[in-house]
């Protein structure tokens, strides 16, 4: 009889918790908007999966000026060994959406200018929830600003394959350079410079096309996990700064800056 009891109680009391318990709470949604912002992707995280390509180490170019990008993914990192390593610059994920603020933006923004980096700011973006000037204002509200210091980078987007649903957000070509154009006019309204534009060549082909608007205001980051950066997209005849791996000798994802040291400054600079 007791242990009838206590079946029958444990019964009733999981029902009682599967009731009281919100579905969002139990199983949040990657496809819903709310839960969308709640999470942290950071840059290049859908290029494994959708362009087939390597995840793994991969050798520094031999040119340019090694740099590295982080997210909360990587916590408190130890500026100082990656300075040591040969780091140059780092780029920190700011925000996503209009709804998630990466909480060791200042141990990394701050950090990585200590240790004698050129740093910057990067914001993920979610074309489908929010505009491109309510994306831009929260971005540079949180982190996405710009100094005349000669070690910040210009703000920049990152706009890549949706981790959530649809690869373009269901947004048409023409939706998406508006959304853009509008995150660009914000982000320069606030900052005083255009930001710069990290994405794969595959993506903006298929969801912004064509267009060659952007290549002559907005300093192109190319994401290729490959030995070169491979086809750039529409408009730009050169890119800035070539992510190509997504670990290797630093914390995070490998970038490269194509050009000098001074060539660097120079962009820092404006």
């Amino acid at each position: 009889m007791r242990i009838r009891r206590c079946i029958t109680l444990l019964s009733t009391l999981c029902t009682a918790l599967a009731v009281a318990v919100p579905a969002s709470a139990a199983s949040a949604s990657p496809t819903s908007p709310a839960s969308a912002d709640g999470l942290d992707h950071h840059a290049g995280s859908t290029l494994p999966s959708h362009e087939g390509t390597t995840s793994g180490p991969a050798p520094q170019p031999l040119a340019g000026v090694a740099g590295m990008d982080v997210s909360s993914h990587q916590g408190n990192v130890n500026w100082a060994a990656a300075w040591n390593a040969g780091a140059r610059f780092a780029i920190v994920k700011a925000t996503e959406g209009t709804g998630y603020r990466n909480p060791k933006y200042g141990q990394q923004y701050g950090g990585s200018y200590h240790a004698g980096m050129i740093r910057g700011a990067y914001h993920f973006a979610l074309p489908n929830t929010s505009s491109g000037a309510a994306q831009a204002n929260y971005f540079v509200d949180n982190g996405g600003g710009w100094k005349a210091d000669g070690r910040t980078l210009p703000p920049a987007l990152d706009i890549e394959y949706n981790p959530y649903g649809a690869t373009c957000f269901g947004l048409s070509r023409a939706a998406m350079n508006a959304w853009i154009r509008d995150f660009s006019a914000t982000v320069h309204a606030r900052t005083g410079r255009y930001p710069m534009i990290y994405t794969a060549t595959n993506w903006w082909r298929q969801c912004v096309g064509d267009s060659g608007s952007f290549g002559m205001k907005h300093p192109l980051w190319i994401a290729r996990y490959s030995s070169s950066p491979g086809p750039l997209p529409a408009g730009w005849a050169a890119h800035t700064i070539w992510q190509y791996a997504d670990r290797g000798r630093f914390p995070g994802d490998q970038n490269v800056f194509n050009g000098s040291p001074a060539q660097l400054r120079a962009l820092a600079k404006g």
